[in-house]
């Protein structure tokens, strides 16, 4: 049996299309990515499958439970951790964990273990109020809260957005360790480095999946050989090279345009490189 099946979920807001024909699965203890840009359909997504809205059609199912006709069971064994930062800004950094417990009919002793290398590293702010702390912390007490009642199933909903590159390698750390334990999660995210550090991950734009396969097999889908270029004006190079009818494309990534090319037999000075997970994902959307 699957961790999570999804048979062609649409959902749409006001006559825009938000969520297209989604299928896909996850295995029992898969490390899963969702990546995609901002308003691609990720969030609508993990509220669909964390029975927090109703899709307009299709099916999804967490192990053998329906979305729909057994959410009650469902939210027993699922943990939701949002984009944004829903605990209670109020409330102290103990406070918050205590009442998430109670929620879950649970004491925060029973799983304490589970949390406890996370949980360690905010403890001495126990009674800081929420709001008061940094953007790491605020991550560190949300995934305490999503793990207090041990779901079999974790969703994350771009953990790492507009945290700082330290925090976001701790994060991903400590998703590390909660997975080896068998726990299966499913993350979004906008940032392509992250994909490779899934075991599976799904490219999504404008509400459709584009791919899903492992991180290195879908760099090896990348259908032509990838050339860089540098210049100290990148808009100039950009111009130049785009202006050469032999090219392809060309897109600037960072301090570099990368370059595919329509004759690659044709002479040029540009470097060979290896493709990314970003190079395949536009050339997806082109």
């Amino acid at each position: 049996m699957k961790a999570l099946s999804v048979r062609s979920v649409s959902k749409s807001f006001f006559r825009k299309t938000a969520l297209k024909n989604i299928d896909f699965e996850v295995d029992k203890g898969e490390l899963f990515g969702i990546i995609g840009p901002d308003g691609a359909g990720k969030t609508t997504l993990f509220r669909i499958l964390t029975t927090l809205i109703l899709a307009d059609s299709g099916e999804a199912r967490i192990g053998d439970l329906d979305v729909v006709k057994d959410y009650k069971e469902i939210r027993k064994i699922v943990g939701y951790m949002p984009g944004r930062f829903s605990l209670y800004h109020d409330l102290s950094v103990r406070e918050n964990l205590e009442f998430f417990a109670s929620v879950f009919n649970v004491r925060v002793e029973d799983n304490y273990e589970l949390i406890k290398p996370i949980y360690d590293q905010i403890k001495p702010f126990n009674k800081r109020k929420a709001e008061a702390l940094s953007g790491g912390m605020k991550q560190k007490l949300a995934l305490s809260c999503a793990l207090i009642h041990r779901p079999e199933i974790l969703f994350l909903d771009e953990p790492t957005t507009g945290v700082d590159p330290v925090s976001r390698k701790e994060f991903w750390d400590m998703l590390k360790s909660l997975n080896s334990l068998g726990i299966t999660i499913i993350v979004s995210t906008p940032y392509m480095d992250e994909a490779r550090l899934c075991d599976r991950i799904a490219l999504i734009n404008r509400g459709e999946f584009l791919d899903i396969d492992k991180p290195n097999a879908l760099v090896k889908k990348f259908p032509k050989k990838l050339y860089a270029a540098e210049g100290d004006n990148m808009s100039e190079l950009l111009n130049r090279i785009r202006a050469d009818e032999n090219t392809e494309s060309c897109f600037s990534f960072g301090d570099a345009c990368h370059i595919t090319l329509k004759d690659e037999t044709k002479p040029h000075n540009y470097k060979e490189i290896e493709p990314g997970i970003e190079d395949y994902f536009i050339r997806l959307l082109r």
